[in-house]
């Protein structure tokens, strides 16, 4: 079991040593460079100036060697400097970074437990209303833009119905009570909360009702209901522990596609992640905060994938004798 950890932790140490390479070489590709776009926000500047600009930023050495400048300085864990913002990358993304966790965080658990508690349901009656319910929202909420529904949203509940507010983490003022900011920080996360949920939520309803129904059909499903047993027990004690797999896998899989999600949404309601951090970031060509953004999604995706594994073999011991 420790030898497996360690070498998952290996592989994902490899892992993002390719990803950082890969994405450093991608963005150089891209036209244009962080002094093009500083001039035309400036309206223009003469070679020489964009010349001088590129030699303080190194971007005028060769692309190889600031690849090895730059893994050197990660492997230091020094993620750079921001080209525009002047300012730590490290320090840039904390400070955008807890605004992105409450977001992301509260829409992953509300989507996998209110999705697993659909999918149960939808399964202990496959024909009925709810089920074909379930069915139908999974396929809307797999199908939709998610900006597209972060903006119905807003519009609803915040123009039309104003019941939260429409932009910001924050009221201006703040309260001055610690629980009042509490409060107002929930009320704000309310609506793009639910945006990023609700696409989640169709996956996760679909998942576990696929996997429920698998699995109330097992010898061991029926062997239990012969016994006598209650069917909330059958079905929470016996058949969700294994149809949860699934979704354990899932959730797993895709903590690094909800920080993707996350850009968006907090660009639609305007919230201070690092979403807009990132599209800030892309739009000035500030290629180390760009960088940063995407070390720390692939070190979240690895980390989560090592932590999905050792969940599933305590959720299935028949895992632990394979590896």
């Amino acid at each position: 079991m420790k030898l497996a950890i360690i070498q998952r932790i290996l592989l994902g140490f490899v892992l993002v040593i390719a990803v950082i390479v890969l994405n450093f070489f991608l963005l150089q590709a891209a036209p244009g460079d962080v002094v093009d776009a500083m001039l035309a926000e400036a309206g223009g500047g003469d070679p020489e100036l964009a010349a001088k600009l590129r030699a303080s930023y190194g971007l005028d050495q060769p692309v190889f060697i600031q690849m090895l400048k730059y893994l050197g300085q990660v492997l230091k864990g020094d993620l750079g400097y921001s080209f525009y913002y002047d300012e730590s990358v490290t320090e840039l993304i904390l400070g955008h970074l807890p605004t992105t966790l409450m977001l992301t965080l509260s829409a992953l658990v509300i989507a996998v437990v209110m999705g697993t508690l659909f999918g149960v349901y939808a399964a202990m009656k496959p024909k009925g209303f709810f089920s074909n319910f379930v069915t139908v929202f999974s396929l809307f909420g797999y199908a939709t833009p998610v900006f597209w529904l972060g903006m119905i949203i807003l519009l609803v509940f915040a123009l039309y119905i104003p019941l939260f507010p429409a932009y910001g983490i924050r009221s201006i003022p703040e309260p001055e009570h610690w629980f009042d900011r509490f409060l107002d920080i929930v009320n704000h996360l309310v609506l793009p909360t639910f945006t990023l949920a609700i696409l989640y939520l169709a996956n996760y309803s679909r998942i576990s009702r696929a996997s429920m129904l698998d699995v109330l059909g097992a010898d061991y499903i029926r062997t239990a209901r012969t016994k006598g047993l209650s069917e909330p027990k059958v079905i929470f004690k016996h058949a969700l522990k294994n149809a949860a797999l699934p979704v354990v896998t899932l959730a797993g899989l895709q903590l690094g596609q909800v920080f993707s999600g996350a850009v968006l949404v907090e660009t639609v309601f305007s919230l201070p992640g690092v979403g807009p951090l990132l599209y800030e970031s892309i739009v000035r060509r500030d290629y180390p905060v760009i960088l940063g953004v995407l070390f720390g999604a692939a070190v979240t995706t690895i980390v989560a994938n090592i932590i999905t594994d050792l969940i599933y073999q305590r959720m299935d011991p028949r895992i632990q004798s394979i590896t």
